[in-house]
């Protein structure tokens, strides 16, 4: 007996049949629209990068346990993407000199990290990724959270549905230090302690923290802290509050965008400011769906230009997950709108001119590969969700007309085969 290769995908990449195909595509054009709406273009780079610019700037836990690596055989170490940050800071820069700042740029790429596959996590995702470069305006926050709102609501998501959490890592540095007591060579492994805050118990956190070095008087501090909500703006020193884009946001008409919450840190090494999650609100998927922040020099590792921005990535899966969560998703296209059935085989020639001038009217339409019965082929039509039939028989077509039918109502009518195309549209 032959051995044959297995038939499912590599684990943590998924199979994408006509069905599921049709609803990705149809997310796809809506996310693209919302943000050219806000005039953003789309770019794209190298599925291939230098490893080293993953491992200068995309944090510890992609550089040492997600990057798919390898070496070329010029011995040159190269990665699949995990992510596109570091590729359009490459390109940035490498582009300054002819881009007119602020730019809004835009991308859609199919990234790799080498995950744990499970829930809301693959180790292939396609990731929309809309970012601002060349401004430490305000503006650009409260831009990003319309953008964010609009993404969203334009798949029938409700403000109750999702809750957009932001901070600064410099109200956050202030709160940790003057507030909390921690010393600022424990900072960093602080941030990786509250970024977990909420998915560990008390008991947990106070080891880890005992961990780091924090004494128990300070972890207790750093407890009250966290959890003093919005109110711990009001304990920060003013200086810090006025360097603060979200101070900023929070204080002017766009307030009703954001919550400010002091959990909130991210990951990557490359954030320096503003920092933000959006959550699911719904029990069944009570999780983080995607995020963002500001970074004031993002393109140091390729020039002395100093380039800020901010911008979010949101990949595919939890984006799917919320929408499938809320009853969001769209339903799959039929195959086609109209099947043209020759109603003999000698008449397949016939029913092929028919199909191009339906098609060169912009109506999706199929016709029989293999001649079959009439019947037969009325039922495939049906069962493609084909809203209408144009059937060719030879007294028609000698006539210079054919038969259109409604597979809604049964309902048929003789037309010339030049109104054909307007008589199915008037079905569709």
């Amino acid at each position: 007996m032959p051995e044959y290769l297995p038939t499912a995908p590599y684990r943590g990449t998924r199979d994408f049949l006509p069905a599921e195909m049709s609803v990705r595509t149809q997310v796809f054009g809506h996310l693209y629209d919302v943000v050219e709406r806000f005039g953003y273009q789309r770019y794209d780079g190298p599925i291939l990068e230098s490893a080293e610019i993953y491992e200068a700037k995309s944090g510890q836990e992609i550089a040492d346990q997600q990057l798919y690596t390898l070496t070329d055989r010029g011995g040159r170490r190269l990665a699949l993407r995990p992510e596109m940050t570091p590729s359009v800071a490459r390109m940035i820069a490498g582009n300054a000199g002819s881009l007119q700042f602020p730019v809004r740029w835009y991308s859609h790429p199919n990234c790799h990290r080498y995950e744990r596959p499970q829930r809301g996590r693959v180790r292939e995702h396609w990731q929309l990724n809309v970012d601002i470069f060349g401004s430490d305006a305000a503006s650009c926050e409260i831009e990003i959270f319309e953008v964010i709102h609009a993404l969203l609501g334009e798949f029938g998501a409700t403000r109750d549905m999702y809750a957009v959490r932001a901070n600064d890592r410099t109200l956050l540095a202030s709160a940790l230090t003057d507030l909390a007591g921690v010393p600022a060579e424990h900072l960093a492994a602080v941030y990786s302690l509250v970024d977990r805050w909420e998915k560990y118990d008390r008991d947990k956190l106070a080891a880890d923290a005992e961990e780091i070095g924090l004494s128990d008087k300070q972890f207790a501090r750093l407890a009250e802290t966290l959890g003093a909500g919005t109110a711990l703006l009001d304990e920060l020193p003013a200086e810090v509050k006025d360097a603060s884009n979200l101070v900023r946001v929070l204080r002017s008409e766009a307030a009703d965008l954001v919550q400010f919450d002091p959990l909130i840190v991210r990951g990557l090494a490359y954030y320096t400011g503003t920092v933000f999650e959006v959550f699911d609100t719904s029990p069944e998927n009570n999780r983080a769906l995607f995020g963002g922040g500001r970074y004031s020099d993002l393109a140091g590792l390729f020039t002395a230009k100093e380039i800020p921005g901010i911008g979010f990535g949101m990949g595919d899966v939890t984006l799917i997950d919320f929408l499938t969560t809320h009853g969001l998703v769209p339903s799959p296209r039929s195959e086609y709108d109209v099947a043209v059935i020759p109603v003999t085989a000698e008449l397949t020639g016939a029913a092929r001119t028919v199909a191009s001038k339906l098609r060169s009217a912009g109506l999706r339409t199929s016709s029989p590969l293999e001649h079959r019965k009439l019947g037969k082929e009325l039922t495939r039509a049906d069962k493609a969700g084909a809203r209408a039939v144009v059937i060719v028989g030879q007294e028609d077509w000698d006539a210079g007309n054919v038969t259109v039918r409604s597979l809604a109502t049964r309902e048929q009518s003789t037309v010339a085969v030049d109104s054909a195309a307007a008589s199915v549209a008037s079905l569709l």
